[in-house]
């Protein structure tokens, strides 16, 4: 979320931002609600202090009706005077001026009461949909994001490690997985439905190998792990930007409010909701969760095997640091670099993307993509991705600090996708495949691995595959 004031100053800016990415939200409709928010919040104000301030003036015509016999009179005028009510002759009776000032400071307050209950009503009208579009305002992007329209504009920054040059005919992870006795997508389907699929055998050591894996690298790292639910409030979505946008993505529970998360970044970001933290040094964060995402509208992409599922595992690393672009900046360049380590440790070939401002969600500053060269496909395929959101998702989660002056600021966050499985299987088995149909296990998961070298057919049979 973005500060009204900024919104105000930079409208042409943040509309293009919209339009570029895709988010259906009118800047200049914004604003005139805005404009018509404000004024109502200044008659209702308005007309509060006025009915406080009849309010008063009746309990001081009361307290003055208690006064010594003969003062009446002249105490109730002075007070009604005082407070804006006109005063009878002097030659009325106490008691009629008494009830006259009375009278007409209660007339006064029905009057306020009925401008108000019609006031209020149109300002929590005008409020909500206020709000419901403040909630679509896009965050503007680094001014080095590429331009473009999907992510066919991303920009290659780098590669790292050789494609594998195959002396065979390449299987697919699927037939290798069916053929190892690891995967078996017929009883997932048959289970789940599609996009279900069952890792067993090895090919469940596997899946839980490269996170455990990752979850160790993230703490050599200093990143602190955390064991976070699988189902949050949707509180937790709205403060992380992923509601109202991304709500068609989210498994919701029958029990009212409550959701299945599609990543841990959720909980990392909203663990710190509505809090002042100490930022001397970046929080770094980790969770290794179960991930839940419909997947709606993307019917048609993708489908095959082990790419898109409803159901994941995935390793994330959040971190929250000073309201600094510097900071923020060399934050990027770190998680990066972690989910970079992971993947050379699993001696995979790999590519890194500046996102294009066309293939970024509404709260991302600045994108890197990091692809893995996927055999199967004969391109790289999107793995990690690694996102800068400044203060976006700390404004709508009041996660704020104190700088060094002692003024109370709004954090930067910052996400990365340090590992998700089991897409990460499909190069780690495609490109590892070897001739005689066993697939290498990279030295760094063997010690998670029960030290195996090799997948082998053999490793089916002895657990009974088939």
């Amino acid at each position: 979320m973005l500060d009204m004031t900024y919104i105000r100053e930079h409208a042409e800016l943040l509309q293009h931002t919209a339009d570029r990415k895709g988010i259906a939200v009118s800047i200049r409709e914004l604003l005139k609600l805005d404009a018509s928010r404000r004024s109502l919040l200044q008659e209702v104000e308005g007309l509060r202090a006025e009915r406080n301030r009849q309010s008063e003036a009746i309990a001081a015509l009361v307290k003055s009706q208690r006064a010594p016999s003969g003062a009446n009179v002249r105490n109730a005028g002075e007070r009604g005077a005082r407070l804006g009510n006109a005063a009878l002759p002097g030659e009325a009776s106490g008691a009629a001026a008494y009830e006259a000032l009375v009278g007409e400071a209660k007339g006064k307050v029905r009057e306020a009461n009925a401008k108000l209950e019609a006031l209020e009503a149109r300002l929590t009208e005008v409020s909500a949909a206020w709000r419901s579009l403040l909630e679509l305002v896009p965050n503007p992007v680094s001014a080095d994001t590429p331009d473009g329209r999907s992510d066919a504009d991303n920009v290659e920054l780098r590669r790292v490690g050789e494609i594998p040059a195959f002396a065979f005919e390449p299987l697919d992870h699927v037939r290798l997985g069916e053929r190892l006795g690891l995967l078996d997508l017929g009883r997932g389907v048959k289970l789940g439905g599609t996009r279900s699929y069952v890792l067993k055998g090895i090919g469940s050591r596997l899946h839980r190998a490269v996170q455990q894996l990752a979850m160790d690298v993230m703490e050599r790292r200093g990143f602190t792990p955390l064991e976070l639910p699988a189902v949050m409030r949707g509180e937790a979505f709205e403060n992380t930007g992923f509601f109202p946008a991304g709500k068609d993505q989210t498994y919701a529970l029958a029990e009212g409010d409550k959701y299945l998360i599609g990543t841990s970044e959720v909980g990392l970001v909203s663990y710190y909701a509505g809090e002042t933290v100490n930022l001397e040094e970046p929080i770094r964060l980790a969770a290794a969760t179960p991930c839940f995402r419909s997947e709606v509208g993307s019917a048609g992409r993708d489908v095959h095997g082990l790419y898109r599922v409803h159901q994941f595992a995935k390793v994330e690393q959040v971190v929250v640091c000073r309201g600094e672009a510097a900071e923020s900046d060399a934050m990027l360049a770190e998680i990066t670099a972690n989910a970079e380590e992971i993947l050379r440790l699993l001696e995979l070939p790999y590519r890194v993307v500046a996102v294009c401002i066309g293939d970024m969600s509404q709260k991302t500053h600045k994108q890197y993509d990091i692809e893995t060269w996927m055999p199967s496909r004969g391109a790289y395929g999107e793995t990690h991705s690694s996102s800068n959101v400044l203060d976006f998702q700390a404004r709508r989660a009041g996660i704020r600090y104190r700088d060094a002056d002692g003024t109370l600021r709004y954090a930067h966050t910052l996400n990365n996708t340090a590992v998700a499985t089991p897409r990460i299987l499909i190069p780690l088995l495609e490109n590892h495949q070897r001739e005689d149909g066993s697939v290498y296990v990279p030295l760094a998961l063997r010690p998670y691995m029960g030290g195996a070298a090799e997948i082998r057919t053999e490793h089916a049979e002895a657990r009974g595959g088939g």
